[in-house]
């Protein structure tokens, strides 16, 4: 089933159950009104709601509405957690590359993760705000999975029975403000502002064999400023999946109920050794970063600009069929008014 979150006049919004072809949609207070009570109570609400979603998708309702990705906040408006992995080690390694730095050993075994807030996403069509240039803005395009409660120490083996949805993520990014943060050892807080998710988020089920219960193979199209700047599977060069990183997520404190795990940048190697953009055949990339890095260890320095006022950018996943499996993060840039 398909589940997305309505703007109202409450911080949660409204909760819906929304058609397969994200066409209609139909209110389910008397089951939960917030997707994060939902989760709070899925042993005995998950089986009414996919009843409803197949009626719904049946056309047996006559109690629905339009469904209007505009009016959508994101599934979660806010969560209790949002942590942010780096699956993608070949994104790492270019990074690391480009400022002459050796990738260690272990960021082949151990993850990285970042705890990101998680107190006011955007909606997925909300501007991304702007408040100085020179701060660097990025998008990064990945896939966040969100998870029911998740006891302490699990187990890589037994941590994907605890994945409730899946979901699209723009991880905003101002790559300016980043260095400055790292070197001080204390991780990231101002160079990570509000994130925005796609309008719906989606059971693993509604994926059928694009999502082998670890990895969601399906591209993930980034188009910026009306151009496609990627399409890499976010099944393919995957270093770490989904139960691997709430394991390590969930090593000394248990997850609660709505506990969102992103997956990273997604991030293809591409048979080459830097990659290559989409004009030269390549899948491209999920951010303007890793092409940034490319430019600086081929040319010696980079000639990309990070996004400005004006810039738009649109993440999307397509099925098999060339439908739309999570609806369109649609974000333009705009000058903050602080």
């Amino acid at each position: 089933m398909k589940l997305a979150t309505l703007k109202n006049d409450t911080r949660d919004g409204q909760l819906v159950v929304v058609s397969r072809d994200l066409q209609r949609c139909v209110v389910v207070d008397h089951l939960a009104s917030t997707l994060q009570r939902a989760l709070d109570d899925w042993q005995k609400v998950e089986g009414p709601l996919q009843e409803i979603s197949q009626a719904l998708n049946a056309g047996q309702l006559t109690h629905t509405l339009p469904f209007v990705e505009d009016n959508c906040a994101s599934p979660l408006p806010r969560a209790f957690q949002w942590a942010d992995g780096s699956a993608y080690v070949n994104h790492v390694q270019l990074v690391r590359r480009a400022r002459g730095a050796e990738l260690p050993e272990s960021f082949w075994t151990d993850p990285l993760m970042y705890q990101g807030g998680s107190d006011s996403f955007l909606g997925p069509h909300e501007p991304i705000p702007l408040v100085d240039p020179q701060w660097g803005l990025d998008f990064e395009a990945e896939v966040a999975v969100v998870t029911d409660d998740v006891p302490m120490g699990i187990t890589a083996e037994q941590a994907g029975q605890y994945i409730r949805l899946v979901m699209l993520v723009n991880d905003v990014s101002l790559r300016g403000l980043i260095p400055n943060e790292l070197a001080k050892g204390f991780g990231f807080f101002q160079s990570k502002p509000s994130s925005a998710f796609s309008p719906v988020a989606v059971t693993p089920d509604e994926l059928n064999d694009a999502w082998d219960g670890a990895k969601l193979s399906l591209p993930l199209l980034s188009t910026y400023n009306g151009r496609l700047f990627g399409c890499p599977n976010a099944g393919v060069d995957m270093t770490f999946d989904f139960p691997q990183l709430i394991a390590h997520a969930a090593k000394s404190r248990p997850l609660c109920s709505g506990t969102i795990i992103g997956s990273g940048t997604v991030s293809n190697k591409q048979g080459t050794e830097y990659g290559s953009s989409i004009g030269e055949g390549g899948v491209g990339y999920s951010c303007i970063a890793e092409l940034r890095m490319i430019e600086t260890i081929r040319d010696g320095q980079p000639c990309t600009a990070f996004m400005q006022v004006g810039d738009t950018i649109k993440l999307e996943m397509l099925d098999h069929q060339g439908n739309s499996v999570f609806g369109r993060i649609e974000q333009t840039v705009i000058e903050s008014g602080r």
